[in-house]
């Protein structure tokens, strides 16, 4: 008999009647034949209230007892919810975390799941009961309640979804599904009726605020498909699997994270070690950091920005000086009023022209961009915060994404070939999964070598509208497939921009970039043909803060220096000298412990 789990957000067990509303859904399920196992959180504002409770009491709660705190408020759920299953004459039973099994780590307020005990949930199923499980919470190896941070429910039922082997994970919401972006920015925003797990991890690391990205790192991790459905009707939902045969849409999607802050650390010294020390620093303070820019080095110092949330931005500070300080060189500055839109799509991987068309797309309404970072399947730009939702409007439209059948840009696509180095051996990864001691550990699953490319930098550039724009249509114009792609502005309020091609397109680039780039006499345009990308591959790399720790002080463990940085949910890249490709690849495999 297959097994079904359902999970059930705070507004969706919000009052009475909908607590009703959703047991009528698990026990039609179970009516349908399989056995359902129901996950819900804290009854609507329930865990707002408890905080704003324990605030009134004391500013500075401990954090175990704030655990058991905020855990009675899915404690009360699963009550009412079994209570009223029971009601519509149906076998149900609650269970807290503690009784289900969950075993976490002891990181109060913010645990991450270790195992899950599966003996008594399948006897209570086989029992015919409806389990009710509480969302958010599990116990430590000494018993303590643990809470697991925000998204917590959503983690649960992906966790338990896993262990149980289940067909399918529901997650009820407020919202019809996943849609191509936030409905309240963009009135044509589409929901998508099916999208993998790559792209909407990206998109909830992004800031899609549907599911949390740490739900659908289980979920990619154990292949469990999820739907997310609304509670208030039949609507069949969004479907995150892996992804088909079909082709791709190349952007799928826009997400914007409102609040960011970018921090710099200017006037570092060139040399290994410096970005490992960095985010050290930033790993010691589990600060998940985004749009790494490390400016190519100009005699000897290099400058390196980061963004980082706004909860974030005061540890991030801290972290940052106490860097410059053990370095005994640079000075930190930062950047407030900023926002981040990104594009995601798995078909831009293999298409070229689609930065030239974002960037352009804001250009044409005299949208500045003050850094771009990129991925396989993601371009992020940081913007001016008031222009943020234009930028999210206009390049929804650019891309005709409320289309049911997305078309192209105007720019003309051309297919390019999967390259050296750059695909992820799924079957390999599943093995590094099965073989996992905690079930939340980190999934680095190989070491991807692409040593086929050539860098090209563009400094000096005037900090206008239309910059990036200028260059990358020029670029794809030459149907040249660009990789990475990093632009910081300087703090003489100059532009910078440096990006990776295969190395038999760098010299048709060069020219396509002298005649884009021929207006401005102040221009340093440089290149370097004898480059290396080093990746580590895996699931939810970001935000696993210490990943990037290990790969920049292995590198710097065996003085190899860093060109340039790139981070996705996917993948961690380092741009190196080839000459240290070999030296790199072997080092990462025994610190990942890949051999």
């Amino acid at each position: 008999m297959s097994i079904i789990v359902q999970k059930f957000g705070g507004t969706s067990v919000a009052t009475a009647e909908k607590i009703r509303n959703a047991a009528r859904r698990a026990v039609a399920a179970k009516s349908q034949g399989h056995q359902v196992v129901v996950v819900v959180s804290a009854r609507g504002k329930k865990t707002d209230e408890l905080v704003d409770l324990a605030a009134e009491i004391t500013s500075h709660p401990s954090p175990r007892e704030m655990d058991v705190l905020l855990s009675t408020g899915e404690q009360e759920t699963i009550a009412l919810m079994t209570m009223a299953i029971h009601s519509l004459g149906e076998q149900a039973i609650s269970l807290t975390g503690p009784q289900i099994g969950i075993v976490t780590d002891n990181a109060s307020t913010k645990a991450r799941i270790k195992k899950i005990t599966t003996s008594k949930l399948h006897e209570l199923l086989d029992q015919g009961n409806i389990i009710v499980a509480a969302g958010f919470q599990g116990h430590d190896e000494t018993g303590n309640i643990t809470t697991l941070g925000r998204g917590g429910s959503d983690t649960t039922a992906t966790a338990l979804a896993a262990v149980l082997n289940a067909s399918l994970c529901e997650i009820y919401t407020d919202v019809e599904g996943v849609f191509t972006t936030d409905p309240r920015i963009v009135a044509q925003a589409r929901k998508i009726p099916q999208i993998s797990y790559d792209e909407m991890l990206e998109l909830a690391s992004l800031g899609a605020g549907v599911m949390h990205s740490r739900s659908i790192e289980f979920a990619k991790k154990y292949r469990v498909p999820l739907r997310v459905r609304p509670s208030y009707d039949e609507g069949v939902g969004t479907l995150i699997t892996q992804k088909s045969g079909e082709p791709m849409p190349v952007v799928t999607g826009v997400a914007l994270v409102k609040d960011e802050l970018r921090v710099s650390i200017r006037d570092v010294p060139d040399r290994p070690g410096v970005m490992s020390m960095i985010f050290a620093k930033m790993a010691s303070r589990k600060i998940p950091i985004d749009l790494v820019v490390q400016d190519i080095a100009e005699a000897g110092t290099a400058e390196i920005s980061f963004t980082v949330p706004r909860a974030d931005f005061a540890d991030a500070l801290t972290a940052a000086s106490a860097a410059v300080e053990e370095l005994g060189q640079g000075r930190v500055t930062h950047g407030m009023e900023l926002s981040k839109v990104s594009i995601v799509g798995s078909g831009m991987a293999t298409h070229t022209g689609v930065a030239a068309q974002m960037f352009q797309t804001l250009a044409n309404h005299g949208i500045n961009i003050v850094m771009i970072s990129t991925g396989e399947i993601k371009i992020s730009v940081l913007l001016a915060s008031d222009r943020a939702a234009e930028a999210v409007q206009i390049i929804h439209d650019t891309f005709h994404l409320d289309a049911p059948d997305q078309q192209s840009p105007k720019i003309g696509f051309q297919h390019a070939p999967e390259t050296e180095g750059r695909q992820i051996d799924e079957h390999r990864e599943q093995e590094v999964v099965l073989s996992l001691s905690n079930m939340e550990d980190i999934v680095v699953s190989d070491v991807l070598v692409d040593s086929t490319q050539a860098r090209v930098t563009i400094e000096d550039l005037p900090d206008r509208p239309g910059i990036a724009a200028l260059i990358f249509e020029a670029v794809a114009e030459g149907g040249i497939m660009v990789d990475l792609i990093v632009q910081n502005v300087s703090e003489a309020g100059e532009t910078n921009i440096t990006f990776t091609i295969p190395r038999a397109d760098l010299e048709q680039c060069l020219l396509l970039v002298r005649e884009a780039v021929d207006f401005a006499e102040q221009v340093q345009l440089s290149y370097d043909a004898e480059i290396a990308k080093i990746s580590v591959a895996g699931i939810g790399l970001r935000s696993h803060t210490g990943v990037g720790e290990k790969l920049f002080r292995a590198l710097a463990e065996q003085e190899i220096n860093i060109l340039l940085v790139g981070t996705s949910e996917m993948r961690m890249t380092a741009i190196v000298q080839k000459a240290h490709a070999a030296t790199a690849e072997k080092c990462l495999r025994c610190v990942f412990s890949l051999d």
